[in-house]
């Protein structure tokens, strides 16, 4: 199925706004012929055109355009707690990914040859070679930390374009997003800094499995491996071993969770997540449980708390629209703003396109086109 124009839906706002075809075409600078082929579906504009063409006939993109099945954005989000992804969620994330396409030529040149995984079980001894594999690769041994600048090369090396956000500690429905342009062979992940320190890198190293195994983005086989390659990435069996080992000496419940807790902090990681991991290799070994009630461990994680991502980058938090794009590019090596930059200073995109693409309030479009067009 071919790509195309909703004829009814480019006719009604046309009437609805007293636009002619040729008044259109003026507006976006092409020929009245090219406007009349969009109509037609002999031809399809380019992304920047499209946009400027949904922004003048106030479309949404599911409104204006007829998805080809094989080219749609393909969406994954990174939940928060038990939200629930609704088509709505999912619409509006393609749209997003409709906006993304127009800042793809503006991008540098991906990698032609990206790491991928052949295997995408959740099997814990398959998972395991999985894991240890990617740690060779990336230097580490067995115990070793992995550390946030280790994930960040991974997705520089796969032509991932990382794109921090600031979307509040809870007022989203994700923590990341993740949308990849088949078509453009580029993915971009949106991680949201507002959020605790003991998640964050557990996000991150669940949507490095989506860039690895991109044929199952989107899917519920693609999350469940993602969590469990997260969770064995950044708490391998080695580690597992050691973390079990020290709950099951502890003869008290507050204790087992205390020892546990040790090697959260080591690793900058949740409690949940050791808890998780040990819990993994004690039942595949089929080895005594671990005395550890579930509910009071979550309550201990509670009470620990973590420190925002945002609140360590930012002396001040929420940071100036500079501040903001210069942790994008120096922390998270981000192409993503000067990308935006190029374009919004060549094309003249104003704040309305720097609000929608990055799905922020209108005073932090604003803000940030500002900045960008200096």
């Amino acid at each position: 199925m071919q790509k195309t124009l909703s004829k009814t839906a480019v006719a009604s706002a046309l009437q609805r706004h007293g636009f002619s075809q040729a008044e259109l075409a003026r507006q976006l600078g092409v020929s009245a012929q090219a406007v009349s082929n969009w109509i037609k579906g002999d031809d399809f504009p380019r992304p920047d055109k499209l946009l400027r063409l949904a922004m003048l006939l106030r479309l949404k993109f599911d409104e204006l355009v007829t998805q080809d099945d094989e080219n749609a954005p393909i969406v994954a989000f990174r939940k928060r707690g038990s939200a629930k992804t609704t088509e709505r969620h999912l619409e509006h994330a393609r749209g997003m990914g409709e906006m993304l396409r127009a800042v793809v030529p503006y991008l540098p040149p991906r990698p032609f040859i990206r790491p991928r995984l052949d295997s995408a079980t959740t099997d814990y001894a398959a998972l395991q070679r999985t894991v240890s594999e990617v740690r060779t690769r990336l230097g580490l041994v067995d115990r070793a930390v992995l550390h946030y600048y280790h994930l960040i090369g991974q997705f520089k090396q796969a032509g991932t374009v990382l794109v921090p956000v600031l979307w509040g500690a809870k007022q989203r429905h994700e923590n990341a997003l993740h949308i990849a342009l088949p078509a453009d062979s580029v993915t971009f992940v949106f991680l949201n800094l507002d959020t605790g320190f003991d998640d964050f890198k557990f996000w991150m190293a669940h949507e490095l499995a989506h860039v690895y195994t991109p044929h199952l983005t989107g899917k519920d086989e693609g999350e469940d491996f993602a969590d469990a390659f997260a969770g064995a990435l950044l708490f391998p069996e080695a580690c597992a071993v050691e973390a079990y080992a020290d709950a099951v000496r502890a003869k008290r419940d507050t204790t087992a969770i205390g020892a546990l807790q040790k090697h959260a902090d080591s690793h900058a990681i949740s409690l949940y997540s050791v808890f998780c991991e040990a819990r993994k290799y004690q039942r595949h070994y089929k080895l005594p449980a671990m005395q550890i009630d579930e509910a009071a461990l979550k309550k201990a994680r509670a009470a620990v708390g973590s420190h925002l991502v945002s609140d360590a980058l930012f002396d001040l938090p929420p940071p100036s629209p500079k501040d903001y794009v210069a942790a994008a590019e120096e922390t998270f090596q981000s192409d993503f703003f000067a990308a935006l930059r190029t374009m919004v200073r060549e094309e003249g995109f104003g704040p309305s396109f720097v609000r929608q693409v990055l799905d922020v309030s209108l005073i932090d479009g604003k803000a940030l086109h500002a900045e960008l067009s200096r």
